[in-house]
């Protein structure tokens, strides 16, 4: 005990700063080697090897498979460690043998106490830094990093004293010590400057072979690695240095996805789905109260309250310790006064300071990581839930969200709840607060503090008002964002009609309209939150004044001391009172979101039981629907379907068919269960494939739409690809499968679409197809081959539903259904059908009238020429056929060769799927590298050119002077102790304070009013801008850009810009300029505190811009897979009855989970990136804290006013906490620039051409006549991608009706485009009425020109909006036109008649109805030039009929230019285009050749060819060679159909033979 003492005694004689440095050594060795014992057990238990930071073990690696390079650095590092030890194994052999020679005296021992510690220090820390080489580290360790600052730190402290000791006391003050000291700062400043990046500078060289594989499957497989926070150990879950590889790779170049790493198994969206959704179902299922809803809010709590509880241990222990700080201002006052209670009270005092500041420092930024990962696990596991509601979504519940409702729910409301954890913890931690405030202002005012409490809950009172006013403003808010975001989704879904209609503009200024209607709410917001702001920020002035002035009044003395600790407690009670109107605000805001999610949730399911699925093969009756009643809307009296009987046993083939609005497309939802049952069963046996009306496909490659998720089988899906007709246009398309398909398959004919429809539903072997009229967008001979080998040979084993209104295909049922207005009305085989007459045989009969309208084309060529065009069909079918049986041989060694060529294919395959250079749509284009300073300029100047930037900062700065006068006034003012006199009367002192801080909180409500006037102003602007450009984009734009990459930017960016950033720019102005207060006040009193302040501003600097580097890409990175979230989720709700048709919900559901944790992840290291920034500032902000405290102790009593100096520390107290700020506001304002960023990429979208060129405007009555004349027309949809039309030159006499037909996929569509310059001709002209097109504005074109276009189109409104959206026509018009579209009667029956309502997509309205709308569209604006594009694929024989009677009457004197796949629709034209996709040609000369080249061949001996005889196989070999490479989108044929059909070569000839063939009873089938 007794040397124990000993020791001590000797230790506190030693100088501070030699005590100082002692034990942070020694403790820092006690770390090094709790921490190297700690780590070999855990090795010992594993039983691993030790790993790198990276996750590669060098151990593992032999030796002469890499080699390690030091760098200069590394090498200066071990030089400066081993110098320093040498230096200091001098001084200690130099002061033991001072000892030893001083013979007699009392030696003291405690001298040697510094030299041994720093020679312990600096050897571990020399083998340490050396140690790094052979660990093969591309980073020092932590702790050495630490280690080497704090050495240089003291040193600096040492300096400092040392120096002044020699100006004082001369050479009398040298030792060794000083001399040593002087002699290792140089090495010290190098090993700190070290220290700070941390990069050793080693570099390991493996061995090349090794290393390429390796990258290849990396860059495929992208990053496997779990983030390594899901096995970090203590010291690195406290410092976060787990995540210092990431920040790692991210300083040396832009990260990707890849380098991302995953997320632990606990993290993961498919974890906090799980939890959340079974607590979810558990309180609905508990609910037996119908009118009482289950609360959402309690099932987030009871699936993550564990969290929440950690995550309030830490804010519980931030919270206490936070008020240490005032609590001890008052003593340390008193002890720099002279007034000490023990020895060594100050160095206690701050070091106790120092502490209570290093914990509140670790446990922030632990608190803060997990409130962020509490809101990651809230908002990934409600997107899921949203998700999966709306594949569940009933028809009457789809009725009431739109999509763009439910985009909004997941995008803006989710994020709102998610963000709400931030706030969790504030509705306890208030009361305690105000608790422990109070506590120590009853210390030091007395009874006064009740007047605090009274005054403090007066100040929360006043808020109850106002969160029921922020609450009504965000609910009317986010109901207008909703109605915006509905009709944008609707427009950008739409914009090639908006586009072909010139409606762009009106569009466009009703969007404008509804943006002025929720700009309105935002400003009530903004402005509300600005009078809010001034409430908060003068609640605790208010408080301090009332506290003060209660305190004089009853007589109390006021000290220095009490009131400077009362102002550190004010100033640490204002955080939570300044936080509590965004509490309100979040609280206000969460329960609309809560609720607004909650009511979506609860909405109604499709029925479970509609149908009843039994397993394959346990019947053999595949469907049997008995009494079915169903009805799309359950509240109507009249059922969609009524009376429905019908028995379909396995393999058969049932036709359903009807007129239009018949319910033939509503049949087969009944059988999906998609249609609500009212009454009846529904039985299945097996599983189901459907195939729409409208063609659904999903965006990526067209390989992916057929597999649909299934486990690719080549010679099935060969034997697919050749089913549905896709070999040919596979081949034309330059990445073949692989070709990425434009949002809702954009770049793909109508034709196209539908056969990979019909190839995803064959693909997936189901045993049941149902097939919405799949035969209407293709033509004749595609249609009939379809047939053949689709219906009947592909799906001869099968049960097929199949509704059309190709009557020729009819005869080839098993059973035919008819139906009328939602009954089936007859049922039986075709011949029986027609023996009973009535409906179908009406419809047979229309079919037969427009076949008869051909009779006389066919029979204007002779009977002769007829036998013989037959003849030659089956010579030319014989010839075929010889050459088939004669090329057998050659096929086998071509599949042979293919067999060969199979992996080579494959690789191709693969390097197809990495290279999307040439596809249409690309990755979403991101900025990389720095910001720009233009996007902050641009921003700045958006609102009112940046005028009010100066009055902002001007304001935010009165306020703080204001504010830090104020303190000064209270510190100055009031006697240091009791008893002393105060240098002014009570009056003045209450007057003074009271004008300081009231006029304070003035210019905060000045500068909170201007923020919000600038941040409207630039948000509209930046909106009006984007909107504007976007609508201007040309429509390949359109084309490549997937929706949800718009709307991501138009809602998410648009909000963060609406809300955000202005706040966040003046929140960073605020935060710096008190941060520069603070370091005034502080330098004021203690000017020796800026010899840390520089370097640690230098430091702080650095980590900022290392930070950065990666910080800024993981933003951009959570920017761009937000849009693949909102993309899948808009898809999934278009295409929802598709994916339950199919029973691919939990596919889907597996997918948007996935692509939740892509988002997660960098979401996830992005928080955490902030958070080690942060806690690294705040050490460093801690440490120069520390460092005042302890200048301010060593200075002698009275050569400093305590009372100053004890404001220098209420400053000091908030210098880690603002710094922190000022980082992270400003790297959060970066991070938000981002959506900025976003927004401006949109505002320069290359426009296209002007919708008016004011010197080239057309006469008023253009067209006239409607002559079109196309000279060499060459058109291409994209600069990287192939020409579609080749040279195409014909001209369209005025008034005559062309047609224009071809295979699909021939260009007659992009022909079309060209026309109304969607697509700008990349060479030749389009000249009409001889003006050329191109040199007049799209505006004066496209509202010239009238369409019907292939996809009918309605917007969500009313019909007659629908007609005539800009108004311009009477009410007697509308009416005659719906007459003649043949829709006057059923809007009649209608009980709102032209205000019937029109859902999103026209979903209440069939596929026939919306093109007879489109129809009356074209009747309405009655243009010159009138362009039919599949007009009436969707509608009956009799009804297209019909229209063309009525278009001949209505349109007489108009061009019309008529594409159709139905030969009688354009038989009657005047002149007929054909164009050519050369198919059909090159297998007619392939076939003759191949015939000649068999006959050639047999009659030659290959041992007796000649030279010659090689030379003629050759050139009949040649065809073979080329035209396999004819390309599609030329001119075959061109003049009246009279003289085409008497052409026996013409391919129009042909097209009009297989429409016959194929209408006259299909005997071949």
């Amino acid at each position: 005990m007794d040397y124990a003492y000993t020791l001590f005694r000797g230790f506190q004689e030693l100088p501070v700063l030699e005590r100082v440095a002692v034990s942070v050594h020694l403790s820092l060795v006690v770390l090094f080697l709790f921490f190297v014992s700690a780590r070999r057990i855990f090795i010992c238990i594993s039983r691993v090897p030790t790993v790198k930071e990276d996750g590669s073990s060098v151990n593992s690696i032999p030796n002469s498979q890499f080699e390690i390079r030091l760098g200069i650095g590394f090498k200066l590092a071990v030089f400066c460690c081993f110098y320093a030890l040498f230096l200091q194994v001098l001084v200690l052999g130099f002061d033991g043998a001072g000892l030893i020679r001083k013979k007699g005296e009392r030696k003291k021992w405690y001298v040697l106490y510094l030299p041994v510690a720093q020679v312990l220090a600096w050897f571990v820390l020399s083998l340490s830094t050396l140690h790094c080489k052979f660990k093969g580290l591309d980073r020092y360790p932590l702790l050495i990093r630490v280690w080497w600052a704090l050495s240089f730190v003291i040193c600096l402290c040492t300096l400092y004293v040392d120096t002044k000791g020699l100006v004082v006391d001369g050479s009398h003050h040298l030792n060794s010590h000083v001399l040593a000291n002087f002699a290792i700062t140089p090495a010290l400043a190098f090993l700190c400057f070290v220290a700070i990046p941390g990069v050793t500078g080693i570099q390991i060289f493996r061995d090349s072979d090794l290393r390429e594989p390796l990258l290849v499957e990396e860059e495929e497989a992208g990053c496997l690695n779990v983030t390594p926070y899901n096995n970090a150990g203590l010291f690195s879950l406290a410092t976060l240095s787990w995540l210092n590889p990431t920040l790692s790779k991210g300083a040396k170049r832009p990260l990707e996805l890849r380098d991302i790493p995953l997320l632990a198994p606990k993290d993961r969206s498919k974890t906090s789905y799980k939890i959340l959704n079974s607590n979810w179902e558990k309180l609905k299922g508990e609910n037996q109260n119908p009118s009482k809803t289950p609360s959402l809010a309690w099932a987030i709590f009871k699936s993550f309250w564990k969290e929440a509880a950690c995550n309030a241990v830490f804010a519980g222990l931030n919270t206490l310790v936070s008020y240490v700080g005032p609590y001890l201002v008052s003593y340390f006052v008193d002890y720099l006064g002279g007034r000490s209670t023990f020895d060594n009270e100050g160095y206690v005092l701050a070091g106790v300071f120092f502490v209570a500041k290093l914990v509140e420092t670790l446990t922030t930024r632990q608190w803060y990581l997990g409130v962020d990962i509490l809101g990651m696990h809230v908002r990934s596991a409600l997107t899921a839930m949203v998700y999966r509601k709306g594949l569940r979504l009933s028809s009457s519940a789809r009725q009431s969200h739109t999509s763009g409702e439910i985009v909004n729910y997941m995008a803006v409301d989710v994020q709102r709840v998610g963000d709400y954890s931030w706030y969790l913890h504030d509705i306890w931690m208030l009361p305690m607060q105000i608790a422990l405030a109070l506590a120590i202002l009853y210390k030091n005012v007395g009874i006064a503090a009740v007047a605090t409490l009274i005054a403090t809950i007066i100040s929360i009172i006043i808020t109850v008002p106002l969160a029921k006013m922020q609450e009504e403003y965000q609910d009317k808010l986010m109901s207008a964002k909703d109605e915006r975001m509905r009709k944008t989704s609707e427009c950008l879904r739409n914009m090639r009609v908006l586009k072909l209609q010139a409606w762009e503009d009106r569009y466009r200024l009703m969007l404008e309209d509804m943006r002025n209607v929720e700009f309105k709410w935002l400003r009530r917001a903004l402005y509300s939150q600005a009078f809010i702001t001034f409430i908060f920020w003068g609640s605790p002035i208010f408080v301090s004044v009332v506290t003060f002035a209660t305190c004089i009044l009853l007589g109390g003395q006021l000290t220095a001391g009490g009131v400077l600790s009362a102002l550190a407690t004010f100033r640490i009670l204002q955080e939570p009172l300044r936080n509590f109107p965004d509490l309100v605000s979040m609280m206000a805001q969460t329960k609309v979101s809560l609720d607004r999610i909650s009511g979506f949730l609860l909405e109604e399911e499709l029925q479970e039981d509609a149908t009843i699925v039994l397993p394959r093969g346990l019947t053999n009756m595949a469907i049997e629907i008995k009494d079915g009643e169903f009805c799309w809307d359950t509240s109507s009296a009249k059922s969609t379907l009524t009376g429905i009987q019908m028995r379909a046993e396995r393999g058969m083939r049932v036709a359903v068919c009807g007129t239009v609005g018949a319910g033939k497309s509503s049949f087969l939802s009944c059988i999906l269960g998609e249609i609500p049952k009212i009454s009846g069963e529904v039985r299945i046996c097996g599983s189901a494939a459907y195939v729409s009306q409208s063609a659904w496909i999903q965006s990526g490659n067209i390989e992916d739409n057929i597999l649909f998720g299934s486990p690719m089988d080549k010679a099935k899906y060969k034997s697919v690809i050749h089913a549905c007709s896709l070999k040919k246009d596979l081949e034309l398309f330059s990445h073949g499968d692989q070709t990425i398909i434009g949002d809702r398959g954009i770049n793909l004919s109508g034709g196209q679409k539908q056969r990979v429809q019909l190839a995803r539903a064959l693909y997936q072997d189901a045993d049941i197809y149902l097939l919405d009229d799949p035969f209407s967008a293709v033509d004749a001979h595609t249609g009939s081959e379809l047939f053949r080998e689709y219906i009947l040979a592909a799906l001869v084993t099968k049960t097929v539903i199949f509704v059309t209104h190709q009557v020729e295909f009819l005869p080839a049922a098993d059973l035919i259904l008819v139906l009328k207005e939602g009954r089936i009305i007859q049922a039986g085989k075709y011949d029986d059908l027609l023996q009973a007459g009535t409906d179908f045989n009406a419809l047979v009969s229309a079919h037969h009238e427009a076949i008869g309208s051909m009779d006389f084309s066919l029979h204007a060529s002779e009977d002769s020429d007829e036998s013989s065009l037959l003849d030659g069909s089956v010579t030319f079918s014989k010839k075929c056929n010889s050459t088939a049986s004669d090329l057998d041989g050659l096929s086998k060694e071509v599949s042979e060769k293919e067999l060969a060529a199979e992996r080579k294919t494959n690789k191709e395959k693969k390097k197809a799927k990495r290279s999307r250079k040439k596809q249409l749509v690309q990755e979403e284009e991101r900025e990389r590298g720095k910001i720009s300073m233009k996007i902050y300029w641009s921003y700045m100047a958006a609102a009112y050119k940046g005028l009010l930037v100066p009055p902002i900062i001007l304001s935010q700065t009165l306020f703080q002077v204001l504010q830090i006068a104020s303190n000064w006034w209270m510190a100055w003012a009031n006697p240091q102790t009791k008893g002393d006199e105060p240098r002014t009367s009570s009056m003045t002192l209450l007057v003074v304070y009271m004008a300081l801080a009231f006029g304070s909180s003035w210019f905060v409500f000045i500068r909170a009013v201007l923020v919000a006037t600038f941040g409207l102003a630039a948000a509209q602007k930046l909106f009006v801008k984007m909107l504007r450009s976007v609508f201007r984009a040309p429509m390949s734009f359109f084309d490549s850009t997937p929706a949800g990459r718009i709307l991501n930017r138009v809602s998410v960016d648009q909000s963060v810009v609406d809300l955000d950033i202005p706040f966040r720019l003046g929140g960073f102005a605020s935060t710096t300029i008190q941060l520069l207060g603070i370091v005034g006040v502080m330098t004021t009193v203690t000017w020796q505190v800026l010899l840390l302040v520089i370097p640690m501003a230098i430091a702080c600097l650095w980590m900022q811009k290392y930070y950065m580097a990666s910080s800024r890409e993981l933003v951009r990175i959570v920017s761009i897979q937000k849009s693949p979230v909102i993309h899948l989720f808009g898809e999934s709700i278009a295409g929802a009855a598709t994916i339950r048709g199919f029973g691919q919900e939990k596919r889907f559901m597996k997918r948007n989970l996935y692509l939740l944790d892509c988002f997660s992840r960098p979401f996830f290291c992005s928080i955490a990136a902030i958070e080690w920034l942060c806690l690294r500032m705040e050490l460093l902000s801690t440490f120069v804290f520390a460092f005042c405290m302890f200048m301010l102790v060593s200075i002698p009593h009275g050569s400093i006013d305590p009372s100053m100096a004890g404001l220098a520390v209420t400053y000091g107290l908030n210098l880690n906490a603002r710094l922190s700020r000022w980082i992270l506001s400003f790297c959060k304002l970066e991070n938000k620039i981002i959506s900025i960023e976003r927004i401006h990429q949109y505002c320069q979208i290359p426009s296209e051409a002007p919708p008016i060129i004011e010197n080239y405007r057309p006469p008023s009555s253009w067209p006239e006549n409607g002559t079109i004349e196309l000279i060499d027309l060459k058109v291409r949809y994209k600069e990287n991608l192939p020409v579609v039309l080749h040279g195409v030159t014909c001209l369209f006499p005025g008034a005559k009706k062309i047609g224009i037909v071809g295979r699909t996929g021939s260009g007659k569509s992009t022909l079309i485009q060209a026309l109304f310059r969607l697509l700008e001709p990349e060479g030749g002209r389009i000249i009409i009425d001889n003006i050329d097109i191109s040199t007049i504005g799209l505006h004066d074109l496209r509202s010239r020109l009238s369409i019907i276009p292939q996809d009918p189109t309605l917007f969500e409104g009313t019909i007659r909006g629908n007609l005539d959206p800009l108004e311009e026509h009477s009410d007697h018009a509308v009416w005659e036109a719906l007459d003649k579209s043949q829709l006057g009667d059923v809007i009649r029956d209608k009980e709102l008649k032209l205000d019937a309502p029109v859902l999103e997509n026209g979903d209440n309205w069939s596929v026939g109805q919306r093109q007879l709308v489109s129809l009356g569209r074209a009747l309405l604006k009655q243009a010159r030039i009138l362009v039919l594009d599949e007009a009436t694929a969707s509608v009956d024989t009799a009804t297209d009929n019909l229209i063309q009677k009525i278009i001949r009457t209505e349109f007489k004197d108009c061009t019309v230019c008529t594409i159709a796949h139905r030969i009688p629709t354009v038989i009657d034209s005047d002149l007929v285009l054909v164009l050519s996709d050369d198919s059909e040609r090159s297998e007619e000369v392939l076939s003759r050749c191949s015939a000649s080249i068999s006959e050639w061949f047999s009659s030659l001996r290959i041992a007796t060819m000649t030279i010659s005889d090689l030379l003629v196989c050759v050139m009949l070999a040649m065809p073979h060679i080329f035209i396999g490479n004819v390309i599609a989108g030329r001119v075959a044929e061109f003049d009246t159909p009279a003289r085409l059909l008497e052409d026996k070569s013409s391919m129009f000839l042909k097209l009009v033979a297989e429409y016959s063939t194929r209408s006259s009873g299909i005997p071949d089938f």
